[in-house]
């Protein structure tokens, strides 16, 4: 199927022609009809199916189609800064010859040109959570025209916490509205929200829920913690791996990482939670461009990061929640591409890779188990006897000794 078959507009299959797109992915197919009909979506996909252009595409020509002044009528929340910004880019992409006017808000930064490109007037306005009750706290941005809600990565959503703030915003709303839920993966928690906000929804699901991309070779190395640092460098002497991301557990291990790889002749680079959004944003751009070599990232990054032709997706240390490790690995092998997945598991992390293997039905190939084998250093000196220890004689000693040398003289 070709997207001129979706019925689609000039000015979007111009803008797709000009993208390199001309086939929809199996989750465009099922999706856009349903939405250009005007009908709530519930989708699920594995990540890298593009998911993003499956609603970014029919809402651009729904709303053409209104001839309407601009004023803000869909809004798109998402759940980290990185995928408003990745939505962003697709709207933008997509939206070259519509007229339409779009913005991303989110927290971390100033919201000074925010506000200003909100009062400028917006039709699409792409949001996290957190930015957007804060400017409706304040009174700088109304909701009460929003005709197109999308909810994107609702799973990520619940994860991190952000349901109530996304309940209350949803509250704010027309009750009149056409709403698009889409996820990655579908827990109980999930469906029921769902459940609560979508009207006689259509589901439409590509691949097994939680499952992994076919083109993605899964990989195990078993290891002491200790020296996972050593078996990364060892693994990035290749020289075909170009590039990679590492997915760490904590903030300060991404840090620690990225300096042992810089002194170790590797150009890194960390991305969480506690860097700034220009640090964030100016090491995506030198990933993207080549000039990093290594991107060592905690879950923040998991989704929301699109790289083209990423071969290599390390998991450092394994995660949590094993839905996690699905979003993890699917930076590889998107559209279509074949990646590599290797991650390491330390004997404290065993139980994690069995709730892994149970939630994507598979056991992941073993490449090599070092666990417990400890490198006897070459040369080694041979191993020295304790020196005796010195006792000190007593005076009752030395008199004794006295008397005996007395008596044999």
């Amino acid at each position: 199927m070709a997207f001129k078959e979706l019925n689609l507009n000039t000015s979007l299959l111009k803008s797709l022609n000009e993208q390199g797109y001309s086939n929809p992915t199996s989750i465009q197919q099922q999706a856009i009809p349903h939405v250009l009909a005007g009908r709530d979506v519930f989708g699920c996909a594995q990540t890298g199916t593009g998911k993003t252009a499956a609603f970014v595409i029919p809402l651009l020509q729904l709303m053409q189609e209104e001839q309407r002044k601009t004023t803000l009528r869909t809004l798109i929340i998402a759940p980290t800064r990185e995928l408003v910004l990745q939505i962003t880019d697709t709207v933008r992409a997509l939206a070259r010859h519509t007229g339409l006017r779009f913005a991303p808000i989110f927290g971390g930064v100033p919201q000074h040109s925010q506000v200003q490109q909100i009062r400028a007037g917006l039709d699409i306005l792409v949001a996290t959570p957190g930015r957007l009750q804060d400017l409706m706290q304040q009174r700088l941005l109304s909701l009460n025209q929003i005709k197109y809600l999308v909810l994107d990565e609702a799973d990520r959503m619940l994860d991190m916490g952000f349901v109530r703030d996304v309940k209350q915003i949803i509250a704010k709303l027309p009750a009149n509205r056409q709403t698009l839920f889409f996820s990655a993966t579908i827990p109980p928690d999930i469906r029921q929200l769902s459940a609560s906000l979508l009207n006689n929804p259509v589901q439409v699901q590509v691949a097994a829920v939680s499952s992994a991309a076919p083109k993605i070779d899964q990989l195990i190395y078993h290891t002491e913690k200790k020296h996972k640092s050593a078996l990364l460098l060892r693994l990035l002497a290749s020289e075909e791996l170009e590039s990679a991301i590492v997915f760490t557990q904590m903030k300060h291990t991404a840090d620690r990482l990225s300096r042992f790889l810089n002194e170790s002749g590797v150009q890194a680079a960390p991305i969480h939670g506690n860097r700034s959004q220009g640090q964030r944003e100016m090491a995506l751009k030198n990933f993207k461009a080549r000039k990093l070599r290594v991107l060592v990232a905690t879950d923040i990054a998991a989704r929301g990061i699109d790289i083209d032709k990423l071969g290599h997706v390390f998991n450092f240390d394994l995660p949590q929640v094993a839905e996690t490790y699905v979003h993890r690995i699917g930076r590889t092998g998107r559209a279509g591409a074949t990646g590599t997945a290797l991650s390491f598991c330390s004997p404290e992390e065993r139980p994690l890779l069995r709730d892994i293997e149970k939630l994507i039905k598979m056991k992941i190939p073993v490449v090599e188990d070092t666990t417990g084998f400890v490198e006897k250093p070459k040369n080694a000196p041979a191993k020295k006897q304790p020196a005796q220890k010195y006792r000190p004689q007593t005076r009752s000693h030395r008199n004794n000794s006295t008397k005996k040398r007395a008596v044999t003289y």
